[in-house]
């Protein structure tokens, strides 16, 4: 009998495999292998036994299976006969993953460093930091905020440098989160919870752009911080300036019922308005930002980690595991020529915020250096937020912390997630000139006081800010502070009820012979100007050697076109103020001996002494000419869809719009416009731009003729209040 059940036993092994030696973790639509022997060879089996995927482990005994279908019944093995092989797995469906409600709350966050348990088991890092609690009061409970992103977020730091003095008064100076928005918000009286996307830092998971699991994993943390008791309302906001902004705007149209509002600074509109302009890759910013993401989503890859794990931290150490298993994002950008919806429409906040049903703080810089100009592309998607604030400003990168914009931030984070009438943080604001020396560089700044306090309820503070506009724009940004140029604060101000703002009319100019812009179309014939196509300009930026961007008065570098380098047109003087306000619309009649053209549009303001101040440019591919459903006549919308891609015809005369990127200006009476009409570069800080390698003796073409009317179509808004006097330069 013994020797029957050792010959059933012998069949049994060999048909179904010994038990797996590795790990395996169910997913959303992924299976996570770990702990295998590197270089093996696994198998992915369906509830029949038949394959459907194969990978090899990694050099950590790695491997992730990505895009299974949902099912149960699955097993993962190893080949061979004396195979290992796992019992049955199952994996999710992003509606069979979502747990009971009622489980968040059963992890405590503390104080300090902390890991929160996603839906799949992966655990994230995170930082957390909670005021301390008034005197007399038991059980306290606080405004919260969330910052979402794969930077070092859940880094534990010391003391803010300099200032550990004040830890005392301030707390958060001496536990602060490494994000900027979250330090602001801590440094307000609000709890924070600073967490890692999967795959970065010490949280798990492998790293992915903009996956379907970090629009979950966002929709767990926020729930589980929501949770908390220390939570008011148990709602928290989202905070954050460019990635833990964008990702707001994904976590947001998952609508988990713990979030209260957003406040998204120095976003993008759509990745591809950011990595593929026009249709030509940036592989300036786009790509260097994509490669250092994806350089800290290696095991151990931010630096922080190992001294984590030499604290004892073994959920760190296990974590770094996955990291191997990212995608390699890059090599992805680098393959995408057209627009492809069922592949990149999850890419895309255009689409997602049209899904956001609370308040929204929006901000951005129509210079930004490094998400970019096309921020206002959203401005009126926000079609279901019962709430909405969105202001813009000349100016770059991180001026979504000028003064003037972070007082109206903590207005809107009173009013929809603290939920009640603003308190005047007159601590904060009399430290906030030691924040601004440290931040900008402007110790001349100082944090406004905020609006509504003296509001007898909540409901009336709330009423009156709903009921002023929706559109904020902050003109001459940087000129506004006499004692300290430079320095983040506006001259002045305009608010406008609706996107695009009624008060917009268009102002058509037409190209004419000698290099001027006129309203009346052009009566001559076959008149024509050329630029030639400079190979090396995609790859010319606007700053002098060691400039720095954020400087208060950056070291431009910004060089004349030379001869033959640009066709450059010029307006008469404007016989009054002209503020500008939106995108403007180049419509070009084009000629080239090639079969497309890399285009740049600049538009600048020639004042009547003479000085030239840079305003706004656009970008197009010529074959990606053809416009999308959101065409209008100050904006082509260029569509990146293969169906309508169509190169040129050599030697014909094509008619191509290139839309400026959004613009918000003021010409005083006596300037003049100059548009300039070149090979894209040249006017950015950190953009770059892979050219088409044409020869450099190619020549385009622009027409300027009465059957070829090339023409710039101007967005000029009325009843704005412009200062008599220009901003001072520098």
């Amino acid at each position: 009998m013994r020797s029957l059940f050792l010959v059933v036993l012998g069949v049994y092994v060999a048909a179904c495999g010994k038990p797996a030696g590795f790990q395996v973790r169910e997913s959303v639509e992924q299976l996570h292998v770990t702990h295998a022997p590197p270089g093996e060879t696994l198998l992915l089996l369906d509830g029949t036994g038949a394959q459907v995927a194969e990978g090899v482990a990694d050099g950590q005994g790695s491997l992730v299976f990505r895009r299974v279908t949902p099912g149960s019944g699955y097993r993962v093995r190893t080949t061979g006969d004396d195979f290992e092989t796992t019992g049955e797995l199952t994996v999710m469906s992003v509606a069979s993953s979502r747990p009971d409600p009622a489980r968040y709350g059963d992890q405590v966050l503390k104080p300090g460093y902390n890991y929160l348990t996603m839906r799949d088991g992966t655990t994230l890092s995170a930082w957390v930091t909670i005021p301390p609690a008034p005197p007399g009061v038991s059980n306290p409970t606080f405004p919260t905020v969330v910052s979402y992103a794969g930077y070092d977020m859940a880094r534990p730091q010391g003391p803010l440098s300099g200032l550990d003095f004040l830890c005392g008064d301030f707390p958060a100076i001496c536990t602060p989160p490494t994000d900027a928005s979250s330090l602001f918000a801590a440094l307000l009286g609000y709890a924070t919870g600073s967490v890692n996307i999967r795959g970065t830092g010490c949280s798990g998971g492998a790293y992915d752009y903009f996956e379907t699991l970090q629009l979950l994993d966002g929709y767990d943390v926020i729930e589980i911080v929501a949770a908390q008791p220390w939570v008011r309302h148990h709602k928290v906001g989202m905070v954050g300036l460019s990635y833990p902004g964008i990702t707001q705007l994904f976590v947001a149209s998952q609508r988990p019922p713990g979030l209260a509002a957003i406040a998204p600074m120095s976003v993008i509109a759509s990745t591809e308005t950011t990595l593929l302009p026009g249709g030509i890759l940036n592989d300036g910013f786009a790509l260097s930002w994509v490669e250092n993401v994806l350089d800290g989503a290696l095991p151990w890859g931010q630096g922080w980690e190992q001294k984590q794990v030499d604290g004892g931290d073994t959920v760190c150490a296990e974590n770094q595991l996955l990291h191997s298993q990212r995608i390699d994002n890059v090599e992805q950008a680098r393959q995408i020529t057209f627009y492809i919806p069922e592949e990149h429409d999850r890419f895309s906040p255009l689409l997602a915020v049209e899904d956001i049903e609370v308040p929204v703080f929006l901000t951005g810089a129509w210079q930004d250096e490094q998400t970019g100009p096309y921020f206002f592309l959203l401005f009126d998607r926000f079609k279901n937020a019962p709430a909405l604030r969105v202001t813009a400003t000349n100016g770059v990168h991180p001026d979504g912390f000028d003064p003037q914009i972070v007082s109206e931030w903590y207005t809107f984070l009173e009013l929809f997630v603290a939920r009640r009438v603003p308190i005047d943080p007159a601590g904060v604001r009399n430290l906030s000139p030691v924040v601004y020396e440290q931040f900008f560089d402007a110790p001349t700044l100082r944090l406004p006081a905020p609006r509504f306090t003296d509001a007898a309820r909540l409901d009336e503070a709330e009423a009156a800010w709903k009921a002023e506009p929706r559109y904020r724009v902050l003109f001459e940004n940087g000129a506004g502070e006499a004692a300290d140029p430079g320095a983040p604060w506006a001259r002045f101000e305009h608010s406008f009820t609706h996107w695009p703002p009624e008060e917009r009319s268009p102002l058509t100019l037409y190209f004419q012979p000698g290099g001027r812009l006129a309203p009346d179309a052009p009566t001559g014939e076959a008149s024509a100007s050329s630029f030639r196509f400079d190979p090396a300009r995609g790859g010319v930026g606007v700053l002098a050697p060691g400039g720095r961007i954020w400087d208060k008065l950056p070291d431009w570098a910004w060089t004349p076109h030379g001869e033959g380098q640009a066709v450059i047109l010029e307006s008469e003087p404007f016989a009054a103020d002209t503020v500008m306000l939106g995108s403007a619309s180049v419509d070009l009649w084009l000629n080239a001996p090639v079969d497309d053209a890399d285009l740049q549009v600049t538009l600048s303001e020639v004042r009547a002494d003479g000085i030239e101040t840079y305003v706004q440019s656009g970008w197009l591919r010529a074959s990606f000419r053809a416009s999308g459903p959101g065409a209008t006549e100050y904006w082509p919308a260029p569509s990146m869809l293969e169906s309508v891609w169509a190169p040129l015809t050599p030697g014909e005369w094509t008619a191509v719009r290139v839309g400026s990127a959004g613009v918000g200006h003021a010409f005083r009476a006596g300037s003049k416009l100059r548009l300039a009409i070149d090979t894209p570069g040249g006017v950015r800080a950190d953009w770059r731009f892979a050219l088409k390698p044409f020869d450099d003796g190619v020549r385009y073409a622009i027409g300027h003729d009465a059957a070829r009317p090339s023409k710039v179509v101007l967005p000029v808004v009325s009843g704005v209040t412009v200062p008599a006097e220009h901003p001072p330069c520098p």
